[in-house]
C-alpha cells in the first residue's frame, strides 16, 4: 500500500475501512466483533477504542486465514453455541443486507457453513467456488493452486462466511496446509466440514461491484470512488482498470 498504516486502517470515504465492516456487522444484529490483530494492533485498537463491542485477540504469527480465525476460539469457548460471521477487514464494501440475507439462508437451511458468493466477468485473484453436478458446494480452490479448467470459473469467494461457532472451530482443527503458500486457509473449512457430512450452503448474494480488492493505492482510490457514490446515490464509473467486475 506504500505505507507503514495497517491495511484496514487506510481510509476509504473518510473513515478507516475497517469501520466500514464493522459497522456493516453491528447493523446486521451482531452482538459482539472479534477483532483479529496483528502487525501494529495497537493502532488497530485505538481506531475503534469507542466501540464497546469490539473485543480484539492477537495473531503473532501469520499461518493463514484459518489460523486468524482460530484465534477467536477463546472467546467462545464458554457461550453457548451461536452463529458466527466470518469476514475480511479490508472489505469496506460489504452491505448490511448482504450479510443479513447470508444469516436468513444460513439458519433456514440450518447450515454448519453458509458462503455468500459473486459472479464476476473477471475473477483473477480471487478463489473459485466449485460446485457439484447437482449444484451443491463442492469446495473452494485459492488462484494459486487452481488448474486452468477451475481459473475459468467465474463464481468467486469474496470472504463473506456464516458459520456454526462449534462448526467453525471443530473444522479448523481439521485444516492442513498443503498448498501453495503452505498455510491454513479459512476456504478449507466448508469442504472439511462437507466430508464430515455437513450442510454447507452457498448463496449468491454479493454483487459483482462490491467485490473489488484493495492491494494498490490505485485499487484504493477505486473503492473510495465507489464507496462515496453508493452514499450519494449516483451510480460510479467502473471502467477504471484494475477493477474485478
Amino acid at each position: 500500500m506504500g505505507s507503514d498504516l495497517p491495511k484496514v486502517l487506510h481510509p476509504v470515504a473518510g473513515r478507516p475501512m475497517l469501520r466500514w465492516v464493522v459497522d456493516a456487522c453491528l447493523n446486521a444484529g451482531v452482538e459482539r466483533c472479534v477483532v483479529v490483530v496483528g502487525y501494529r494492533g495497537d493502532e488497530v485498537k485505538a481506531a475503534l477504542a469507542d466501540e464497546p463491542r469490539c473485543v480484539f485477540v492477537e495473531q503473532t504469527e501469520q499461518l493463514g486465514t484459518a489460523h486468524a480465525a482460530d484465534m477467536a476460539r477463546p472467546v467462545f469457548e464458554d457461550v453457548a453455541p451461536c452463529d458466527i460471521f466470518v469476514l475480511a477487514g479490508d472489505g469496506p464494501l460489504i452491505r448490511t443486507q448482504t450479510l443479513a440475507r447470508l444469516l436468513e439462508v444460513h439458519r433456514r437451511t440450518r447450515a454448519a457453513a453458509t458462503l455468500a458468493t459473486a459472479v464476476l466477468d473477471d475473477p483473477s485473484g480471487y478463489g473459485r467456488v466449485l460446485r457439484s453436478a447437482a449444484g451443491a458446494f463442492d469446495r473452494i480452490v485459492e488462484q494459486k493452486d487452481a488448474s486452468p479448467d477451475e481459473l475459468a470459473v467465474r463464481e468467486v469467494n469474496p470472504s463473506y462466511y456464516c458459520f456454526t461457532s462449534t462448526a467453525l472451530f471443530e473444522g479448523i482443527a481439521q485444516v492442513g496446509n498443503q498448498n501453495a503458500q503452505g498455510e491454513y486457509y479459512i476456504t478449507d473449512v466448508p469442504a472439511v466440514l462437507r466430508d464430515r457430512g455437513q450442510t454447507v450452503t452457498l448463496v449468491d448474494a454479493v454483487p459483482a461491484d462490491d467485490v473489488l480488492s484493495i492491494n494498490n493505492p490505485q485499487q484504493l482510490a477505486d473503492v473510495d470512488q465507489v464507496l462515496r457514490a453508493r452514499i450519494a446515490g449516483t451510480p460510479a464509473d467502473t471502467s477504471k482498470p484494475g477493477r474485478n467486475s
